[in-house]
């Protein structure tokens, strides 16, 4: 089949990733049609990465609720295929040949949405379990079938219409160092507690859960559930941030409240 036939677009959002977006951009440069990046006033080189790949740079601003930036970004883009990618995620050989394959496909009853698993880095280490891999994630899809909804951090793209699921894992290059974990934790957490905020969650039964009885669940379904003990320190220590995420959200909703 032509290439005129197989196009795809590549939408990432970001802001100040020139330590990562250039191993992004060079895993899809040379098979990919477009690269649309929504760029939330990065101050580092960020942009002259970009333009280094010929992507389609949209400029705004960076808001708290980064879906926001990657709805714009999928927006943007003009191809038949849509690949969702973040700049510390890689697409590797395998990986590629597959996404080609599924997007040359004529069978009109395919599904117009796929899962990916993704394989995430922590601290030095690709961990095997615990929840994170196989780590499905929804990426690619056609053109016009799906969008984030921009409500929740922890939200997958909606697809209107079916979904399958791939078998080669996306490469995700997160929390190399504990200072990047608790740099990301810092906004994911943030997010949280502006979501507990708008819910007007309050009373000592909330305090309980957030604080103690969340927590615990999280670790053990992380850590024995999902056998994240397989991973050794590092499955311990991925169920015990993981866990620590909602009691840190809670305490700075506590402290919004007062604040008012």
């Amino acid at each position: 089949m032509e290439k005129k036939n197989i196009t795809l677009s590549v939408a990432l959002a970001v802001y100040n990733e020139e330590k990562n977006l250039g191993r992004c951009l060079d895993s899809v440069a040379g098979w990919v049609d477009e690269v649309v990046i929504v760029d939330g006033g990065s101050t580092d080189s960020t942009r002259d990465i970009a333009n280094k790949f010929n992507a389609k740079v949209i400029v705004t601003d960076n808001p708290p609720m980064f879906h926001i930036n990657k709805q714009k970004a999928l927006e943007g883009c003009t191809k038949m295929w849509i690949l969702q990618l973040d700049a510390d995620e890689v697409i590797s050989d395998p990986l590629r040949k597959e996404i080609e394959a599924i997007i040359r496909t004529k069978d009109s009853n395919a599904p117009v949405g796929y899962f990916i698993p993704r394989k995430n880095f922590f601290l030095g280490h690709w961990l095997r379990k615990g929840g994170q891999y196989p780590d499905y994630v929804i990426r690619l899809f056609r053109n016009g079938s799906g969008k984030f909804p921009s409500k929740s951090v922890h939200e997958q793209i909606e697809i209107a219409g079916d979904v399958g699921y791939l078998k080669e894992p996306l490469l995700h290059y997160t929390y190399r160092t504990i200072g990047e974990y608790w740099k990301k934790a810092n906004a994911y957490t943030q997010l949280t507690a502006d979501e507990l905020r708008s819910k007007q969650t309050k009373g000592f039964g909330s305090y309980v859960y957030f604080e103690f009885i969340k927590p615990s669940i999280i670790f053990l379904s992380l850590f024995i559930r999902h056998k994240g003990f397989v991973d050794g320190v590092y499955g311990f220590l991925f169920a015990i941030f993981s866990a620590l995420h909602y009691p840190i959200a809670y305490q700075k909703y506590l402290r919004m409240r007062h604040e008012k």
